[in-house]
């Protein structure tokens, strides 16, 4: 067998670290708000590029309270890809405004920019982006669009820890970067977790609020806010992996490097990226027999997944309302991500590209 992911994997490698860590924080008896979360924004704030970071419960949470800082609610519109997992919607929906879809562009699977546009309408309040799978997506094109129609862009980040495009980190280049520390992303909490960066003071201070009831102080309201803080273990857990992150970073590049050279030339489409555009969160084929190849490799013993099979125009909660995205469509059917992360092994990367390859080379001969 080749699992799609294992955690345990991970988990027993860092496990004296984080033992220490959590004997750290029982030891001083703080757990929510504390020094290990003011740490840890510093720490993975400066690890973006960006000025302050602000942890919250999950990846959805940042999100929402991004959203809801920014004057956000019912009436308003904001404007997302229809190809993204579903959190990406619920959280804009959470906020009582309507989530309208732009389709996607056909390679990569990131927003297209034109398409974008032409979405945006007298009710759109914000854009939302989504780096998919890891790679940064058009944010020039995107912010200039933005600027032009005076909109805020807010970017999802939940697949795109340590990416950058010029030189930029994901979740600089717009008002506000949404991160999360679901345990299966490159920066994984043991539980849920999720932060937002931002160069913006104001922002950052009105997020700090609304993470903690909205509170202006201990017994003060200043609005009414949510309960959603990163708490100190998660935190303590987190700056340990972050040090390791680079590391892992760079192996999820080797195993792609792999991958390509076993499958360049094969009739399918392989993830473009360089050294810094896409931090491999997954590595995605492109083929009209994805069906049949995920049935191959099933029967290789090696798991795979599906990002995402159904487009979120297409979701029951917002298909009655949304407009055809037929590049998100055909994408959705023809996506298949294979196994992809640090601790795999020489021999298990090495039989799912032989197994991928198999397959074409075996069709090749049928079809003689």
């Amino acid at each position: 067998m080749v699992p799609f992911l294992d955690l345990s994997r991970q988990a027993n490698e860092v496990f004296p670290l984080l033992q220490e860590a959590f004997s750290k924080v029982l030891a001083k008896g703080v757990f929510v708000l504390g020094e290990e979360l003011e740490a840890f924004e510093k720490e993975f704030a400066a690890f973006c590029g960006a000025r302050h970071g602000i942890g919250v419960a999950s990846g959805t949470d940042a999100l929402i309270l991004t959203l809801k800082a920014l004057g956000i609610g019912p009436g308003k519109e904001v404007v997302l890809p229809a190809l993204s997992a579903p959190p990406t919607a619920v959280a804009v929906a959470l906020t009582g405004a309507r989530p309208v879809f732009a389709d996607v562009e056909i390679t990569t699977g990131n927003v297209a920019p034109e398409d974008l546009e032409k979405k945006i309408g007298e009710n759109t309040a914000a854009l939302v982006v989504v780096h998919l799978y890891g790679k940064m997506a058009n944010m020039p094109a995107i912010l200039d669009i933005a600027e032009r129609h005076g909109l805020p862009v807010v970017e999802d980040c939940a697949q795109a820890h340590g990416a950058c495009l010029e030189g930029k980190g994901a979740g600089t280049w717009g008002i506000a970067g949404c991160y999360s520390f679901y345990p299966t992303k490159n920066l994984g909490a043991l539980g849920d977790a999720g932060m937002v960066v931002t160069d913006d003071e104001a922002l950052a201070s009105r997020l700090r609020s609304l993470r903690d009831y909205g509170r202006e102080d201990r017994d003060t309201l200043g609005s009414v806010g949510h309960n959603s803080r990163l708490d100190e273990l998660q935190a303590s857990f987190l700056r340990v992996k972050l040090r390791l992150l680079p590391h892992w970073n760079r192996r999820r590049r080797e195993i792609a490097n792999v991958y390509l050279e076993k499958l360049t030339g094969l009739p399918l489409g392989l993830p473009e990226f360089d050294s810094q555009n896409h931090s491999l969160h997954l590595f995605v084929l492109d083929t009209p027999r994805r069906d049949e190849l995920k049935e191959h490799l099933r029967r290789r013993g090696i798991q795979t997944a599906i990002h995402y099979p159904l487009p979120l125009h297409l979701q029951p909660p917002f298909r009655e309302a949304s407009p055809p995205c037929p590049a998100a469509e055909e994408k959705a059917k023809r996506v298949l991500s294979l196994p992809l992360y640090p601790e795999m092994r020489e021999e298990e990367i090495q039989a799912t590209a032989a197994a991928v390859a198999e397959f074409y080379s075996r069709s090749g001969r049928e079809n003689r």
